[in-house]
């Protein structure tokens, strides 16, 4: 389902833990990490395919999560033609997404990344909220920061972590009025492994490694 500009409608997720950690995924069988993210299908409405991709591919039903904020516009990337199936090139152009900013209000035993016979990721870990974009694919690091920059402000208790992105000169939309001094980036600690996975410790390394 697209749009007239050849944009499919989409929902990213950004899941909080009760130290505002976000949830970080390691897509299956690459170097990639990201946040949850999946197509609305026809007939939905962008909370509810929320709530379905955030089941299919991290686990938690609606009762294990609460909606803290969405972003107010569609957040829009194009998607580079090698990444394009042949049939859709000059049709499908990439993405629009509406973002979600959620808290966990069950466990950790709550996610699953087994939830169905298709996953998308094969690790997570809890990581700080402005996570590293040199480890997102390249064509979706714009809206990233467009998403985080936008719902940082909604973050629970007061606790509003300094932009990360503006200390290495990257500007965002809402740059101006933020407080451009920063903070340190300390990668959280933990993370899960499903049956059969494996983990790299450094995966900025091994990103080098494998360009």
């Amino acid at each position: 389902m697209l749009d007239r500009d050849g944009f499919r409608p989409n929902v990213g997720i950004i899941l909080l833990n009760q130290k505002n950690q976000v949830f970080w995924g390691k897509r299956i069988r690459t170097h990639s990490w990201q946040f949850p993210q999946g197509g609305i299908d026809r007939g939905e409405s962008p909370e509810q395919a929320m709530y379905r991709e955030l089941h299919e591919e991290v686990g938690p039903q609606p009762e294990h999560v609460r909606i803290i904020a969405r972003t107010r516009d569609w957040l829009r990337y194009e998607v580079p033609d090698r990444y394009v199936r042949r049939y859709a090139r000059g049709h499908y152009k990439g993405q629009k997404q509406i973002w979600f900013l959620l808290q966990l209000t069950g466990r950790d035993w709550d996610l699953n990344l087994r939830a169905t016979d298709h996953p998308e990721f094969d690790a997570w870990r809890w990581n700080d909220y402005w996570v590293p974009l040199e480890l997102v694919v390249e064509f979706k690091r714009g809206v990233y920061e467009m998403a985080l920059t936008e719902l940082a402000r909604f973050l629970p208790r007061g606790d509003h972590p300094r932009n990360r992105f503006l200390r290495g000169g990257v500007r965002t939309r809402d740059a101006d009025s933020l407080d451009a001094s920063g903070a340190s980036h300390l990668p959280g600690a933990d993370f899960e492994l499903p049956p059969g996975a494996s983990f790299d410790p450094d995966p900025q390394s091994s990103l080098n490694r494998a360009v």
